[in-house]
């Protein structure tokens, strides 16, 4: 039953990727360019109506924290976004958005596709190496959370209650979905 509750909601997402705009490039480097916010604004709605729940669900007892995962905090995540971020603005396309584009019958996201697998490949050949380094080695503790949340098994930065927290940081991101403008630059050619 897990499988299938994965594949429906990953097809729930995909399509509402797809509706949103999310897997047109084009989109999507206008948003990093700031001449268009429409998918900033719908991410941003997105993890704060996302962290409102899960938060005030965890805090009336629907959600079991036992289930979340935190991921590590280590140089190697910091110079992986880096490397993410340059990829998507070169291409238009993250790895969700890619692989959605090339279901919806975009061609110009299977390069997008392949390229990330080689990075993924050229990773675990070198893994060794990387490993030898200190890129894989925890910061500020490992796996944290800027608030300890009650009932879960990590640490928190701060003494702030991180379900609050949780609380009051998705709260903030769809204020700002709804106050950002359309675009914080004019377009070309207007």
């Amino acid at each position: 039953m897990s499988i299938v509750l994965a594949i429906t909601l990953g097809l729930a997402f995909g399509f509402v990727l797809d509706r949103v705009g999310a897997t047109n490039p084009g989109w999507i480097v206008k948003m990093l360019n700031l001449t268009h916010l429409h998918l900033m604004k719908t991410i941003l709605l997105g993890i704060g109506v996302a962290s409102i729940l899960m938060f005030g669900g965890q805090m009336l007892g629907w959600v079991d924290v036992g289930h979340m995962s935190v991921k590590g905090a280590y140089a190697g995540v910091f110079v992986g976004g880096l490397l993410l971020g340059f990829g998507w603005a070169l291409s238009g396309y993250c790895p969700g958005t890619g692989v959605c584009a090339a279901t919806a019958g975009r061609r110009d996201a299977w390069p997008f596709i392949g390229g990330g697998l080689l990075g993924a490949l050229a990773y675990m050949v070198t893994y060794p190496f990387w490993k030898g380094t200190s890129m894989l080695d925890g910061v500020a503790g490992g796996k944290v959370t800027l608030g300890a949340v009650p009932g879960a098994k990590y640490e928190g930065l701060s003494s702030l209650p991180g379900d609050w927290l949780g609380l009051v940081l998705g709260a903030g991101f769809v204020a700002v979905a709804f106050l950002l403008p359309q675009s914080l630059r004019a377009q070309q050619g207007q």
